[in-house]
């Protein structure tokens, strides 16, 4: 007689378990990730493959309107960025500009930016072509542009351009650009190796264990994802900022105020301003040379303007501070340019150091001069 077969059931699956290993794995994988501490995952880009390198490095505050958005990644950063495509050839002349919003260019379209002018101005440079890319970063913090060369060094560049202005000197701004923030390892390597730590300039602290994890890191990742998306966006459109139709224009009346930094009408106070990371610069250039230029800056000729240049600068803080660049490039030998009065007021638009293409296309003329005039190396 043929026994009934058993019918066989699935064992039962304990929600409790599940949810435990579930937990368990999660804890597992944001520990390993923690001790990992991965460096190199923006170099995993879609740009310069499936879509064409950015013109400037990635920055936007309205993604959905710019497919742009800041990141906390350096290397996400420049792997988005055309530069990380195209090696040194012989045959070319490679010239790199640094610098704060302005060479970014703010409100300025790429083709209109000092780096594109000064491609169309100076096309070879001693019978070599020239390639020229615009590594600026909005944010005014020297510390950020050492830490934008120091990574760029490894693209091998013949000149280096580094338009300044007085407010990117100055210590409370050193550690608060987000690519200082966002990098303190890299941020506080440069600095250590630069020999700036012993000199007044602080290393960032470094993230806690908690902050290298996968959940302090989500939104990091998240962004590294999202840049690579907005790319279709950017390969279709060329845009990479939100361009207003109309927008505040930069202030040219002002109270009666001579303050700068919490000073007033004295003396420049040397030791709350950075200028050891010009000398750090050059050093970390090595044989490349380094020509530092005072940008332009806008001159007020509304209220109180015989007080104030602008919304930044009060004229006795801007006027020595010209004094001390000039005696400091004199003394360490800088290639320096001083084009703080070039552009008239008409050439800004929304704040004091950001021009109109006018404005940009006359002082990249006077840089393009400049290139030309070095002569060969």
């Amino acid at each position: 007689m043929t026994r009934p077969t058993q019918e066989i059931r699935p064992p039962v699956v304990s929600v409790a378990r599940l949810a435990a290993k579930v937990v368990l794995l999660f804890i597992a994988a944001n520990l390993a990730f923690a001790a990992w501490n991965p460096s190199g995952l923006g170099r995993l880009s879609l740009y310069n493959r499936l879509f064409p390198g950015r013109e400037r490095l990635p920055f936007g505050e309205s993604p959905e309107l710019s497919y742009n958005l800041g990141l906390d990644d350096l290397e996400a950063m420049f792997a988005s960025h055309r530069i990380s495509s195209e090696p040194s050839r012989p045959e070319e002349y490679r010239i790199l500009v640094l610098g704060d919003s302005s060479v970014w260019g703010a409100l300025l379209h790429p083709e209109e930016t000092l780096a594109a002018r000064l491609g169309d101005l100076v096309p070879s440079v001693c019978g070599k072509r020239t390639r020229v890319y615009n590594l600026g970063y909005p944010t005014l913090s020297l510390t950020k542009d050492l830490m934008i060369l120091d990574r760029a060094m490894r693209y091998m560049p013949d000149l280096i351009l580094w338009p300044i202005t007085l407010e990117a000197f100055v210590r409370a701004n050193q550690l608060a650009s987000p690519v200082v923030v966002g990098n303190p390892v890299v941020a506080r390597d440069v600095l250590v190796r630069s020999g700036l730590s012993s000199q007044g300039v602080l290393p960032p602290t470094l993230p806690s264990f908690w902050a290298r994890t996968l959940i302090g890191r989500r939104r990091a990742l998240a962004d590294l994802v999202r840049l690579q998306l907005y790319g279709v966006m950017w390969a279709a459109t060329g845009i990479d900022q939100v361009y207003p139709k109309t927008y505040p224009a930069a202030q040219i009346d002002f109270e009666a105020d001579l303050s700068f930094h919490e000073e007033a009408a004295s003396p420049l106070d040397e030791t709350r301003l950075a200028f050891e990371l010009l000398d750090a610069a050059v050093r970390i250039a090595g044989q490349v040379p380094v020509l530092v230029v005072n940008e332009p800056i806008l001159i007020s000729r509304g209220n109180n303007s015989q007080l104030r240049y602008n919304f930044y600068y009060p004229r006795w803080a801007f006027d020595q501070y010209r004094g001390l660049m000039q005696q400091r490039a004199l003394t360490a030998q800088w290639e320096y340019m001083d084009l703080w009065n070039l552009v008239p007021a008409d050439d800004f638009t929304n704040t004091a150091i950001h021009l109109t293409p006018h404005g940009e296309s006359m002082f990249a003329q006077s840089m393009a001069q400049a290139i030309l005039a070095r002569g060969c190396p």
